[in-house]
């Protein structure tokens, strides 16, 4: 077998190919934005780059969006940038705000954990900010609730920095070997003192709470100039320096958004003819479609775009459903009801044209 060497030769230490060629982290490179743009945020949810999620609990008011700011020279297109847009300069102790991504089990075996044979890792990534100061990164096991993290600090405002972060292993905790969420890693970028009060866990410990983001001091929530620029994130098996990590590993758009898809998807951009059925009464209609590729659990579904749920008929008018609502679901099918319409006429076709979100996330 041929191995393939990274980076530079540097103390000895030659960076190869980890066990698996599929980057552990999806959408690392932030060219995936299904859900466009967001502003006027002020709880957690899944953001504009897909797979990852903010965590906020009363702390401010903020906007997501995908800059093409990018570090120079590095082959990125595009990063995620948060901008605070309300301010909160005192949080109350339970406040937090950091931004996160989670994985499935199944695709973490390879570092081990929980076995004798357990592996270290190495987290790398390049951000931007216009203040200095400190802020926290996590490794959490939500299957385990046991958690390690590190301090790291913006030394330089509105400057790319490419930052690496080492973990060590943990013979503690194995990781189950399924579709189920599993380690979540977070930048704690704000936060009360419910979180900051203990001591920063440089070793696999139990979750505790006052320990998550001991040191962080960025304060990104206190002025509605801070902004926080992030791309290129990687997470390697074994331990690097800046030097020996592998060079980021770049996936074609087709495959970043299959993956992607796996857990978000839109079916039918609004106005297109995507989801076909018949009406089975007067007043009810059932639909069906595949989905894009096959998503990680069966999906929720939201009805969203600007056609108020039209169901068109061919040769009649279009009609608007009072309710529409899954009536069967897998991985790679949705089956979908829509009732309160008036004048349908028994097995003729329908399509409906609006078009559906759905979520199978984390």
């Amino acid at each position: 077998m041929a191995l393939t060497l990274h980076g530079t030769v540097s103390d000895n230490t030659v960076a190869l190919d980890r066990k698996t060629a599929t980057p552990l982290v999806i959408n690392g490179d932030m060219q995936v934005a299904q859900r466009g743009d967001q502003t006027g945020i002020t709880a957690g949810q899944y953001i504009n780059i897909d797979r990852y999620f903010i965590n906020m609990i009363n702390l401010g008011t903020w906007s997501f969006t995908q800059s093409s700011d990018t570090p120079a020279g590095q082959g990125f297109g595009s990063s995620l940038k948060i901008d605070c847009t309300t301010a909160d300069a005192s949080p109350a102790s339970a406040d937090n705000f950091y931004l996160s991504f989670q994985s499935e089990g199944q695709n973490l075996q390879v570092l081990e954990k929980g076995t004798s044979d357990a592996k270290t890792s190495t987290l790398a990534y390049w951000i931007k900010c216009n203040k200095t100061g400190n802020y926290v990164v996590e490794l959490w096991d939500r299957t385990n609730d046991r958690h390690v993290a590190v301090l790291k600090t913006i030394s330089s405002a509105d400057t790319w920095q490419k930052v690496v972060c080492n973990f060590p292993a943990d013979t503690s905790g194995a990781l189950a070997n399924t579709n189920a969420r599993s380690i979540m890693v977070s930048w704690a970028f704000d936060s009360g003192t419910d979180y900051t009060s203990g001591t920063l866990p440089s070793s696999w410990a139990s979750r505790t709470d006052a320990n998550r983001f001991v040191g962080t001091n960025l304060g990104l929530g206190d002025n509605t100039a801070n902004e926080v620029l992030i791309t290129g994130v990687q997470w390697e098996v074994g331990t690097f320096d800046a030097n020996s990590i592998p060079t980021f590993q770049f996936e074609d758009g087709g495959a970043s958004l299959a993956r992607c898809q796996r857990y978000f998807q839109i079916i039918g951009p609004t106005g297109s003819y995507s989801v076909f059925g018949q009406y089975y009464s007067g007043t009810h209609a059932r639909l069906h479609t595949s989905l894009i590729t096959e998503m990680r659990s069966a999906p929720s579904i939201a009805v969203t775009g600007t056609l108020t749920n039209e169901i068109e008929e061919t040769g009649v008018a279009l009609r608007t459903p009072t309710s529409v609502g899954i009536v069967g679901s897998s991985t790679n099918t949705i089956a979908f009801a829509a009732a309160g319409i008036s004048g349908g006429t028994v097995s003729n076709q329908v399509i409906w044209r609006d078009y559906v979100q759905c979520e199978a996330e984390l």
